[in-house]
């Protein structure tokens, strides 16, 4: 059950949904959410109880301890925090969480419940997977949206994966037989980099969000987080032939199958981010 606290009437809300675990590898998405958590001044407004859908010693809790020596169970679970991001018309609700250990029907009936309380307008769900991209080129992004306008207008790369899914895929198959309006983003990551926050994944998940939300969403920490995961990603690369070699042959593949249509594709689409961000600055 979500007990939230006095929440004040939100302007037309989008559920921005992140996980840690299955669904976020390099934790790019969870970084995401975070960052836009910051940047948007979020304040907590509720949660799911942890008890009937975690296994904890699986997912354990933390102990802490504060200020004046006293120590403190943190529970893992999932939190709800709204934000009113500058600029905007809508309200942002973020829903950040660890994947759930069971009872996941249970959980997105809690989930869709959240949604018709807040009245909620739009979701959308911040992933990651290992893939066989390389550090040395842009992200790709790959996802679908319920709504042909919205996939047309993000110029999606539509993922044909089929196998096992974690819980965003059941959410966005809850929001698509309750047709609410949702959009699902995800980052490919490296998979030869060694575990640690990508944030240049991160990166470029937050500017998907802003294109889909059209505002301007603060960067500049998240940039040089970025700039500093690609310096130490080459000199990773650098120092093992194994993976020099790999990021070559990739590397040469990629820009024999992509040039010059896509390389062009890609300028454009960045060119245009640009001057959108220019018209939101002015």
């Amino acid at each position: 059950m979500i007990e939230f606290e006095d929440v004040e009437k939100l302007r037309r809300p989008v559920l921005i949904v992140a996980f840690a675990g299955w669904n976020d590898a390099a934790d790019a998405a969870t970084s995401a959410v975070d960052h836009l958590i910051e940047v948007w001044d979020g304040q907590p407004i509720g949660g799911i109880d942890p008890e009937d859908f975690y296994d904890f010693q699986v997912a354990r809790p933390h102990v802490t301890t504060d200020d004046r020596g006293m120590r403190r169970i943190t529970w893992p679970g999932t939190q709800f925090v709204a934000a009113s991001p500058p600029g905007s018309v809508r309200d942002v609700v973020v829903m950040r969480g660890i994947e759930p250990s069971m009872r996941w029907r249970q959980f997105v009936s809690e989930v869709l419940a959240a949604i018709e309380e807040l009245g909620v307008e739009l979701v959308i769900t911040l992933g990651a997977l290992l893939s066989d991209a390389s550090h040395t080129r842009p992200v790709p992004i790959t996802g679908l949206a319920t709504e042909p306008d919205l996939s047309d207008r993000l110029g999606l790369e539509s993922s044909n994966y089929e196998g096992p899914t974690g819980i965003l895929g059941v959410i966005l198959d809850a929001c698509i037989q309750t047709d609410m309006p949702a959009v699902s983003l995800w980052a490919g990551v490296p998979h030869y980099l060694p575990n640690g926050p990508n944030y240049k994944a991160a990166l470029a998940l937050v500017n998907r969000v802003e294109d889909l939300l059209e505002l301007r969403i603060e960067q500049s920490e998240l940039i040089e987080d970025a700039s500093a995961w690609q310096r130490g990603a080459e000199r990773f690369a650098e120092d093992d032939e194994e993976i020099a070699a790999y990021v070559e042959a990739y590397e040469r593949d990629h820009d024999a199958a992509s040039l010059p249509e896509a390389s062009g594709d890609a300028i454009a689409a960045e060119f245009e981010r640009y001057l959108k961000r220019r018209e939101r600055d002015s």
